[in-house]
């Protein structure tokens, strides 16, 4: 694709963002060829898709205690939206609006009453110009871009947290997103990688970079890249930990 037709490609020229991508690829592909990966990466894969889900719903409030109790609603809906994140990937290709009403239907399950649910889950809200930005994400996630793949997932990890489509567990659902478009556009495309822990470790940053980015500037959107790419990096070791201790 052209870069004068491509919406982001003007991101890759900012300082420091070409740098972070390949820091973040690099990581990535290490935790894909650890040996225990090779063959048995589901397991860990399942293991980083619960680590997620747990600093994911931390992120949004949620009281996370040792053990496998899961007693905070958010916590449930992470889990779920994690859980459905296997089962969305070809949506995600197609039609990822699609997917992302889904994950809303299962991260925020138990937070909306039952009377609103068949008004609420699912069902982005109406103005603000909502609509138009979603179908401009959802271009930009089937092909609407040719920026490398750690640019796409933070866009779409950060206009979904600016944007907050749903009443309710937006976080939950830009995070789980991000995970999928991870996946979807071969960055993490087994699901190693836990870089919910690095946002949560650097929950400060990682909300006022977030805050950055919803501010449209190229300053704030650079600082918002950089900040994922630099959590993907991180989330890469947490996978190797993962995958050691099934050494």
């Amino acid at each position: 694709m052209p870069a004068a037709t491509d919406p982001l490609a003007p991101l890759i020229e900012l300082p420091g963002v070409a740098e972070a991508v390949a820091g973040a690829r690099d990581a990535l592909v290490g935790v894909h060829n650890h040996p225990v990966n090779r063959r048995g990466w589901p397991a860990s894969a399942a293991e980083a898709g619960l680590r997620a889900a747990r600093a994911s719903a931390a992120l949004d409030g949620a009281a996370i205690t040792g053990g496998d109790t899961v007693d905070s609603p958010v916590l449930a809906g992470a889990v779920r939206a994690a859980e459905e994140s296997g089962r969305l990937l070809a949506v995600w290709r197609t039609s990822p609006l699609q997917a992302l009403a889904r994950l809303h239907v299962v991260a925020a399950a138990d937070l909306v009453p039952t009377e609103r649910q068949e008004d609420e889950l699912g069902r982005p809200r109406a103005g603000d110009g909502v609509a138009s930005r979603l179908n401009l994400l959802a271009d930009l996630a089937t092909g609407g871009t040719a920026v490398p793949a750690p640019v796409l997932v933070a866009i779409v990890h950060g206009e979904l947290l600016a944007l907050a489509p749903f009443p309710t567990a937006n976080g939950v659902v830009a995070r789980a997103a991000a995970r999928l478009a991870a996946v979807a556009a071969g960055l993490d495309p087994k699901g190693l990688a836990v870089p919910e822990v690095g946002h949560l470790r650097h929950a400060a940053e990682y909300r006022s970079t977030a805050t950055a980015f919803a501010g449209g500037t190229a300053e704030g959107v650079r600082a918002w890249v950089l900040h994922c790419c630099a959590q993907w990096t991180a989330g890469a070791k947490e996978g190797l930990s993962i995958a050691d201790a099934r050494t």
